[in-house]
């Protein structure tokens, strides 16, 4: 009989709750309950459709595991080794999670931020808390206030800006000039329908495209930029008057260009793009380039800064509720909803107020441009879309709308008839269904493309890192005039002395990093790599639901932490690659990713995974960090990139706006050459690390001067090769 190992000497076990460690909740508290609960629904899920029961577990198990991880992050007395063991632990109920969903997709609504919570989910989370010794205080429900006023509805804003603009444009007429086709019979008056034209697209069918122009033209786009065949098809539509479209392009086939060129064509301006925050600073990148003649602006919390008179308005999704009666009293001529799929659930606040806006801009035009950009194929889920038909107006909520119902009525055929199915698929298709995937349009894109998707840092982390950058400027100014003070023969000097400016920044270059110094360009870059963690990971979870696997590289461990941990909060399967793994437990990550269908994330350290892999199965890499050079920029997107892959390949580099990171990527792309970075995939480095780094704290010092130099005249200085010597400056 095996013996029991005796029990370390000073290890005794805690008598009381206050005294018990995480560790001795293997076999109490909330984990095991937790791991039998996600067995059971797991188990369920199996057997087939999850029934009520078990996805009511399955969102409680979920909003226990998030709020049991915040609580072990932020827990003072939990030890890092203890803090890792339940995290760990946490992980992996997790990824039975992720599993789960992945055989009942319908499972991922219940994670969403705004899901409804029932009160059977609410009165299950007791109980489960109650099985794990956590005594579950009841809400106190406040007396009622017989004085008290009415609920207050959601706040409402009004910029001033658009305030002015209504005041200059008081009466806005509505356009009917273009009346949609009436049908001609009534055969299908009596024929519940929705559920046909759903079920016409679950069997599958020819290619979900709509007719296009087969020989469109190829004008040179804004500033030298140049439309490729498929895209120049989309927005020849437009100019023929198609005004609805559906664009579910791959990633990568710029449906963000097409969606404004498109507007362009049809005159719809003013044009509202409602998109997810994470793309909102891309939108308003991409509009000054494709659409240079007409001006943008974006809307941040609650419109301070809001131009009223632009051609192009820009809101994410998360601050609708604020700002949608406004914007819908504006008078657009268009709509735009980018990553149309977050508006799938029609109970949820964001897709209401989509939904509501497309409502009242059709009632005052009559045909305007509506546009449903999604990279989700479309024959998956198809119920899905419903709340994505009824923003382009294609249906109401319980039949179709009046040009569809005109397109059924002249196919001359009812559910009954054997060929319905086909003929409808056909003519939803054909009011604007487009779905190009790379394979299909490869001859316009190169084989392998880096595609910059900047991000906004509008939180705490971006003011630190925005405030970090300037006391690094600040630092660079101070020595430069120590320099400058330490001079003996004066000169006239026109402005900044470039040349003492490069000799400074090569100065806090060889020294930067020494703690003395404080913030260097090093710390920097990696609090701003911190800060875009997150929503590079949101942005990898939206590819790898769209287009599949995805691989995700990142210079540093907290960066990948982050990722890891958003990936499984949107129950999206991963693996992890990182230099401190045995070689046994990298193969079992590698061939997961390779070989697992519930495996859609690879997570990879650039230094560890850079070289010696091949992830061929992916056709999408996300860089959530920037690279001090091309060579390993390069190495990693090779991991993708190499001999045997079918697809062309797209590498998304997240930039942070507004800080130094799109200078970083420029002095990255101009050491290179373009060609040998983004055609050729030639390896070979021009320039080395040492010298972005350099340019970089050139860069710092010289707007930091520019902005000094415009408030005051030019003054008598040395020039910069008669400096002897430079003291050493501590402070700024």
């Amino acid at each position: 009989m095996a013996q029991r190992a005796p029990r370390r000497s000073g290890a005794s076990r805690p008598t009381s709750r206050e005294g018990r460690r995480p560790r001795a909740r293997d076999e109490e508290g909330i984990l095991p309950v937790l791991a039998k609960a996600v067995r059971q629904v797991e188990a369920a899920a199996q057997r087939g459709p999850v029934r009520p029961g078990a996805r009511t577990a399955y969102q409680v198990v979920a909003l226990l595991v998030r709020e049991e991880r915040a609580r072990v992050k932020t827990d003072p007395e939990v030890s890092e080794a203890e803090r890792s063991a339940v995290l760990t632990r946490l992980d992996g109920i997790a990824t039975i999670l992720a599993k789960t969903a992945a055989r009942d997709t319908s499972l991922l609504a219940l994670l969403a931020e705004d899901a409804t919570v029932s009160s059977a989910a609410l009165s299950l989370k007791e109980d489960m808390l109650r099985a794990a010794g956590r005594e579950v205080e009841p809400e106190e429900e406040p007396e009622p206030d017989e004085t008290a006023a009415a609920p207050a509805a959601p706040q409402r804003i009004v910029p001033p800006t658009v305030i002015a603009r209504q005041l200059a444009n008081p009466f806005l007429a509505p356009d009917y000039s273009a009346v949609p086709p009436r049908p001609t019979t009534n055969r299908l008056g009596g024929w519940e329908l929705l559920t046909p034209l759903f079920r016409a697209f679950e069997s599958g069918g020819d290619a979900t495209c709509m007719p296009l122009p087969e020989d469109p033209d190829l004008p040179m786009g804004m500033r030298g930029l140049h439309l490729m065949r498929h895209q120049a098809q989309l927005v020849a539509a437009a100019a023929e008057g198609h005004r609805t479209f559906l664009l579910a392009d791959e990633p990568g086939l710029g449906k963000t260009a097409q969606a404004l060129l498109a507007a362009e064509a049809a005159d719809a301006f003013p044009l509202l793009v409602a998109v997810p925050n994470v793309v909102k600073a891309n939108w308003a990148r991409e509009a000054e380039l494709w659409t240079p003649r007409r001006t943008s602006t974006v809307v941040h919390g609650n419109g301070e800064t809001v131009d009223g008179f632009a051609d192009i308005v820009i809101v994410n999704y998360e601050i609708l509720d604020r700002h949608v009666g406004w914007l819908g009293e504006h008078g657009f001529q268009g709509m735009v909803v980018d990553e149309a799929h977050f508006i799938k659930n029609k109970t949820s606040q964001r897709s209401r107020h989509v939904l509501e806006l497309s409502e009242r801009i059709r009632s005052r035009r009559l045909n305007p441009l509506l546009m449903a950009l999604t990279g989700t194929p479309l024959i998956n889920d198809i119920e899905d879309f419903r709340a994505i038909w009824q923003f382009l107006g294609w249906i109401d909520d319980t039949k179709p709308r009046m040009t569809l119902m005109a397109a059924l009525e002249e196919n001359g055929l009812t559910p009954a008839d054997h060929g319905f199915y086909k003929a409808a698929r056909t003519s939803v298709i054909d009011l604007g269904i487009v779905r190009r995937r790379k394979v299909d349009v490869a001859a316009d894109i190169p084989s392998r493309r880096i595609a910059d998707l900047p991000v906004e840092l509008d939180d705490e982390a971006g003011r630190s890192i925005r405030a970090a950058e300037q006391e690094l400027a600040r630092r660079l100014v101070a020595r430069y005039e120590s320099a400058l003070a330490t001079r003996k023969v004066s000169v006239v000097v026109d402005g900044i002395d470039h040349d003492l400016v490069r000799r400074v920044a090569e100065w806090e270059r060889e020294d930067g990093g020494s703690d003395k110094t404080g913030d260097n360009v090093f710390t920097v870059m990696r609090r701003i790599g911190q800060a875009k963690a997150g929503l590079a990971a949101d942005y990898a979870a939206q590819l790898a639901r769209n287009v599949g696997k995805v691989v995700f590289f990142a210079k540093h461990i907290d960066v990948m932490d982050e990722a890891e941990q958003t990936f499984a909060r949107r129950g999206i399967g991963y693996s992890s690659i990182r230099g401190d793994q045995t070689p046994k437990a990298r193969k079992v990550a590698i061939d997961a990713f390779l070989t697992d269908p519930e495996v859609s994330v690879v997570v990879c350290s650039l230094t560890a995974a850079g070289v010696g892999l091949n992830l061929q199965v992916a056709s999408n890499v996300v860089l959530a960090e920037l690279s001090w050079t091309s060579a390993e920029q390069t190495q990693a997107i090779d991991r993708v990139h190499r001999i045997g892959q079918t697809e062309p390949v797209t590498a998304w580099r997240i930039i942070a706006a507004q800080t130094i990171d799109p200078r970083i990527a420029q002095l990255i792309d101009d050491k290179a050459g373009l060609a040998a970075r983004a055609l050729d995939g030639s390896d070979e480095e021009v320039g080395s690390s040492a010298d972005v780094q350099l340019e970089a704290l050139v860069t710092l010092l010289t707007k930091a001067l520019e902005k000094r130099q415009a408030a005051a005249p030019a003054t008598e200085v040395p020039a910069a090769a008669d400096v002897l010597e430079v003291p050493e400056v501590t402070e700024a």
